[in-house]
This record gives C-alpha cells, structure tokens and sequence, in this order.
C-alpha cells in the first residue's frame, strides 16, 4: 500500500484555457510553458514539464497536489477527466505556471523518473495530483 508522503493545497491561475507545471529551474526546461500548450488536450507532456488544458477560459483553480511512494490507488469519484503521464524531475521542485510562475512549489523530495495522475472536477475547478516515483 502507498504512503502518502507529502500533501499540498495550490491555487493555479487559469488564462486562456491553460495552466502547466514543470521544472522550478527554468533553464533545464527546453520548451518553457506556455509554449507549445494544444488546446484541447486535458493533459499534455512535455520533457520536464506538462500542461492542462481546462474548461473555463480565465479562472483560479484549485489543486491538490500528492507525493506518494509508490503508486496510490486510483481515487473513487465522479471526475470528469483522468489520465496519467511521466515525468523527469531533475531538481524535485515542480513549479505552477499560469498568467506567470507563482510562488508555490509542489516539493516532490528528489529527482528522477516519476508517474503523474491528474484528476479533474471541471465545474468545481478542482484537481487533484498524484506523483509517485516510476519503477524502472
């Protein structure tokens, strides 16, 4: 069973359907949000980072974000979208991307390889993030 090891509540800023998360060094991103986003497409991965494409044009978004040591089980409810992605942390510091960087950082504890769920709640502006290290 996976043990939850770290828990934070985020407000994302939403513009122009999008937000992203990727590395808090920015100069190991080759392609820095919001560069690239496809609308239209819930979630997109990027080499360390990846964007979500949202319902509402301007808005706050909740997101909760999860670090876990291993794979979590999949949360029960009535989400209106779900999918999974990889990701490569080189720093263990995810930023939110928006109208801008904000402040808070999604503190996954070390690099490497790591699996992502998002979870959406479209009309409530909630997601939910799990990220938990990928078995090789």
């Amino acid at each position: 069973m996976a043990t939850l090891l770290g828990r934070q509540e985020l407000d994302a800023r939403v513009e122009f359907r999008g937000f992203g998360f990727q590395e808090s060094d920015e100069s190991v991103v080759p392609v820095p949000f919001p560069d690239d986003f496809r609308g239209g497409v819930f979630l997109q991965a990027h080499v360390r980072r990846f964007d979500l494409f949202s319902a509402g044009h301007t808005h706050t978004a909740s997101v909760t974000a999860r670090v876990w040591d291993s794979r979590p089980e999949t949360d029960a409810g009535d989400w209106d979208e779900r999918a999974e992605i990889d990701y490569e942390s080189v720093t263990g510091d995810v930023a939110v991307w928006g109208s801008g960087r904000s402040e808070d950082l999604i503190r996954l504890g070390r690099p490497g390889m790591w699996r992502v769920r998002v979870n959406c709640m479209g009309r409530a502006e909630q997601y939910t993030i799990d990220f938990w290290p990928k078995a090789l």
